[in-house]
């Protein structure tokens, strides 16, 4: 088999998430990035494509998109790393070119878009893949295992929090690229940090319990003077089949790196997974000592073991936990051009739509006195 050929738009020099793409897609020896538009600037875009020795360079991603489908040897698929309003035209365009997608989450700047992306991806019957990255750590998928099994018992509680500092700061007014476009509705849309960071607690909410989010009681608020989006987040959370939840995103908590943790208690037992110490999941038995499972372990279940990558005692990083997106959807991609049924092990489309669902209801119910709002 050859190696899958991979282009990119967005990422380039200055951006944080395009290099982080382009190194989990080609961990695996499976996929090479041969081409980009990496920049909207022409003379950007062409240094960053050099910087990364691609083969082709494009000033915009229209142009792209039609050569990448014409020319032998064009490429399988395309990460998309752009601001989020440029998430659904970008995306709009390799599908209808017949290019499977991989796209940074939030799905898009709107409710809207994304329902809208929703059909071209229905329609294009082409791969989408969404980097929610955290679901890819092994012991996110052991403790995922351990809820399906029934070992918790009854889900009563989840309790989840994604906490960062470095938005503490108006950075947006001192030339921080990052900080300007999360900053601005028009580019970002109706949420910074929700939009941002909360919809990765939404997910692995989801994503380890099994259960969806059905309705949200918000308060957003914006700590930083004269910014217009919010920076820090506290909700309550109702999930199918009457389990209660809090959720913590914020961005200016002082001396918080990535601090994404949750917990989750049941009638037979409790556990907490810590992002910043992800080799370790605790399970805490009802009346018994509590047990700590390690990445690495023979003990540990199907999902875990195979998106393990280090030997035990060394730390399974972001780097692996987002590897493990990408080689599950490679492989997609190899069964859909041999005509096999896609399996799909990894975030897709209807998670970015209730994603998207999700930030609305949050700023929606904020901004009517923190009613509870479905979503």
């Amino acid at each position: 088999m050859r190696k899958l050929r991979a282009g990119i738009v967005g990422g380039g020099q200055g951006a944080f998430i395009g290099a982080v793409h382009r190194i989990a897609a080609e961990l695996d020896n499976e996929a090479r990035v041969v081409a980009g538009a990496m920049s909207s600037d022409p003379e950007k875009a062409k240094a960053s494509a050099a910087a990364w020795h691609l083969e082709r360079s494009y000033d915009c991603y229209e142009t792209m998109a039609a050569e990448e489908a014409a020319i032998e040897g064009g490429i399988d698929y395309v990460i998309i790393a752009t601001p989020n309003n440029l998430h659904l035209p970008v995306a709009r365009a390799f599908l209808e070119a017949g290019i499977h997608v991989v796209c940074d989450k939030p799905l898009a700047s709107t409710l809207d878009d994304a329902r809208e992306l929703g059909k071209i991806v229905a329609s294009s019957g082409k791969l989408f893949a969404l980097t929610h990255t955290y679901s890819g750590y092994p012991m996110v998928r052991e403790a995922r295992d351990f809820v399906a099994s029934g070992r918790l018992g009854d889900l009563r509680k989840v309790q989840v929090e994604y906490n960062q500092d470095w938005l503490m700061e108006p950075l947006e007014r001192e030339g921080n690229k990052q900080a300007e476009w999360r900053t601005d509705p028009a580019r970002s849309g109706v949420s910074c940090c929700v939009g941002d960071i909360g919809t990765h607690a939404k997910h692995l909410v989801e994503f380890v319990t099994g259960r969806k989010v059905q309705s949200v009681c918000a308060e957003l608020t914006s700590f930083v003077e004269g910014r217009r989006l919010d920076d820090d987040a506290s909700m309550l959370l109702r999930l199918e089949g009457g389990a209660r939840g809090t959720l913590v995103c914020s961005q200016i908590a002082c001396g918080e790196e990535n601090a994404l943790n949750i917990r989750l208690y049941g009638t037979k037992a409790g556990l907490e997974w810590r992002q910043m110490k992800p080799n370790t999941l605790k399970v805490k038995p009802a009346g018994k000592s509590w047990e700590r499972f390690r990445s690495g372990g023979g003990y540990l279940g199907e999902a875990a073991a195979r998106a393990t990558r280090t030997p035990a005692g060394h730390p399974e990083g972001y780097l692996e936990a987002f590897a493990n997106i990408y080689r599950d959807f490679m492989a997609d991609v190899r069964r859909a051009a041999a005509g096999e049924p896609a399996l799909c092990n990894y975030p897709g489309i209807e998670d970015g739509i209730r994603g998207m669902r999700f930030v609305e209801a949050a700023v929606a119910s904020s901004g009517n006195g923190t009613i509870w709002v479905e979503v």
